[in-house]
């Protein structure tokens, strides 16, 4: 008899807990920080585009936190050496070397293995994310560079065509100041698109910030190799031979990239090396910007352009599994078309003829920075144009400068090959 009410007493005890069904798990949250505009076409569809996974994945919640460019990099530094990063984030490609020194990013190599659409993104995008074999963020949209060219001022100055090279951009900059009282070309002489504009040079010119050496480590070569640093001496000179033969505005030294962007906009100079974002212009500019016209970039040694892959950082953490599921969302071929219909990372997704096509066909030719910690070189480079156009030192001391304190800076952060 007391087996029997020791039965009947769980089966009371037990009867609820089956009626209510099995326990489900709490959801996981994902706190994922971005830095979109919100009031922005693409921000507007990738927090539609969140909405429907989260309706398609009710285990999972995104929490999505708005920061800056500007703010974002400090913010997540602070985070990740405190504990308190987020599961994922937008960011920079100039950072990626520098997260992957501090160990905080996911290894996604498995996961990408998996995955179906990995063969739809731009193979050389993907090779810029990885690191010693090991996949370490995803692409979440692309910047390339092309020239961009008001077509009314070069057919003022009876220019037909868009210069193909950097001698025929200085030659069509003076009959465009000689007939129209305007600059032909506009650059950026301030903060990151300086330095940006400075290394796709380099690149044209076949030289590299850093090279990957046996060991594994980086080290800038021009001193020890004559022909590299006289091609950096010609890179500056050519900055100089901007600003003497007034292909460029004189105050454009200081520009930063707001005021590249904006002078060009409203048709302030002819040129510039730009991307597809200019396309948002249209609408405060509309007058300005109806002969907008997008070229190759003008040619040095070889073609090359700036390839600014904005990744989406995957941090190591226990969601590994739930953010991957979202970021691979976020790449799919239908929210790439909705968020990023002209910069997108996959290859299936081109859309405008003018502002998609002519800069996704440019993925082949673009150059990245080294997967390094950066440092102070970005600080260096800018320095290294304002000593020559507003100091007007002589380029070959200053070429013989910066490579120094690349190395200098690669010590620094234990990344010198020796």
């Amino acid at each position: 008899m007391a087996i029997y009410w020791r039965q009947m007493l769980a089966m009371a005890v037990l009867f609820p807990l089956l009626a209510a069904g099995p326990v489900r798990a709490e959801p996981v949250t994902l706190a994922y920080w971005v830095a979109w505009d919100p009031l922005q076409a693409e921000a507007k569809a990738a927090q539609a585009a969140i909405a429907e996974f989260e309706a398609a994945n009710p285990d999972i919640k995104v929490k999505t936190q708005v920061i800056a460019y500007d703010a974002l990099h400090d913010k997540l530094v602070t985070g990740l050496a405190g504990g308190d990063a987020p599961d994922m984030a937008w960011g920079l490609g100039e950072w990626l070397g520098e997260f992957n020194r501090m160990g905080v990013l996911a290894d996604l190599s498995a996961h990408a293995k998996a995955w179906p659409d990995l063969g739809a993104l731009y193979p050389n995008v993907v090779r810029n994310l990885t690191i010693d074999g090991k996949l370490r963020a995803l692409p979440n949209y692309l910047g390339l560079r092309a020239l961009l060219y008001h077509a009314d001022m070069l057919k003022a100055a009876g220019i037909e065509t868009p210069p193909r090279t950097w001698d025929e951009l200085v030659q069509a900059s003076a009959a465009i100041q000689a007939e129209t009282g305007k600059p032909g070309f506009g650059i950026a002489g301030k903060g990151v698109r300086a330095v940006q504009e400075l290394f796709t040079c380099l690149a044209q010119n076949g030289v590299e910030i850093a090279k990957r050496m046996p060991d594994g480590k980086y080290r800038n070569t021009w001193a020890e190799a004559p022909e590299e640093l006289e091609r950096v001496t010609g890179v500056l000179s050519l900055y100089g031979r901007l600003l003497s033969e007034k292909a460029i505005a004189p105050q454009s030294v200081n520009w930063s990239w707001e005021d590249e962007d904006t002078n060009f906009a409203l048709g302030q100079y002819a040129m510039v090396m730009n991307g597809s974002w200019m396309k948002g212009r249209i609408d405060q500019n509309p007058q300005a910007m109806r002969d907008v016209a997008v070229a190759p970039p003008p040619v040095g040694r070889i073609a090359a352009t700036f390839f600014e892959i904005a990744p989406l950082y995957v941090f190591t953490g226990k969601h590994l599994d739930a953010a991957w599921k979202l970021a691979t969302f976020l790449l799919s071929r239908g929210v790439q078309t909705a968020m990023f219909p002209d910069r997108s990372p996959r290859s299936d997704v081109q859309s405008d003829p003018v502002w998609g096509r002519p800069f996704t066909a440019l993925v082949p030719i673009g150059v990245s920075f080294p997967p390094i910690v950066l440092g102070s070189i970005p600080r260096d480079m800018e320095t290294a144009l304002g000593r020559v156009l507003l100091k007007g030192e002589k380029p070959a001391a200053v070429a013989a400068w910066l490579g120094q304190s690349v190395n200098k800076s690669l010590k620094r952060s234990g990344q010198l090959s020796e």
